[in-house]
């Protein structure tokens, strides 16, 4: 199985950013305005500190009320623990993202941000893959 670049190739490697003093408010914009699940949380744009997603606001939401949307970034992120390199495999990548139940992992590549993968990226091209290896084997049959 390929690796997490395989990804990156088909849907590039931008990410969506937000700094940690941004407040919840605007990143829940960002979230709602971009259809994206998560922003990676990050100073510089180039160095991963931590990703906010619409799971964590929710959580600040139960835990400090409607405050929460004044809140900063930094104060409510999940610490980005869980990465990957774009050399690991999809079969690694997916068993990290079960065993921390995360469903987006930030591609770093030697310190620096390289992309973003999620399980819906993951899904995609493991269907594909699917789709191509089953037209593969029907037009081999149909060729005997």
């Amino acid at each position: 199985m390929r690796g997490s670049s395989s990804i990156l190739r088909s849907k590039g490697t931008h990410v969506e950013t937000v700094r940690p003093e941004a407040t919840v408010l605007s990143a829940a914009w960002d979230l709602k305005l971009k259809r994206i699940g998560a922003l990676v949380v990050s100073e510089d744009g180039s160095t991963v500190q931590g990703l906010i997603s619409e799971r964590d606001i929710v959580a600040g939401l139960t835990d400090h009320g409607p405050q929460i949307l004044s809140m900063p970034v930094g104060k409510v992120m999940a610490p980005a623990t869980v990465t990957c390199a774009p050399e690991d495999t999809l079969t690694t990548v997916m068993t990290r993202m079960t065993r921390h139940r995360a469903r987006h992992v930030p591609v770093v590549d030697g310190g620096r941000l390289a992309g973003i993968v999620s399980i819906g990226d993951i899904v995609k091209y493991r269907v594909d893959e699917l789709e191509l290896e089953a037209n593969v084997l029907r037009d081999t049959l149909a060729a005997r």
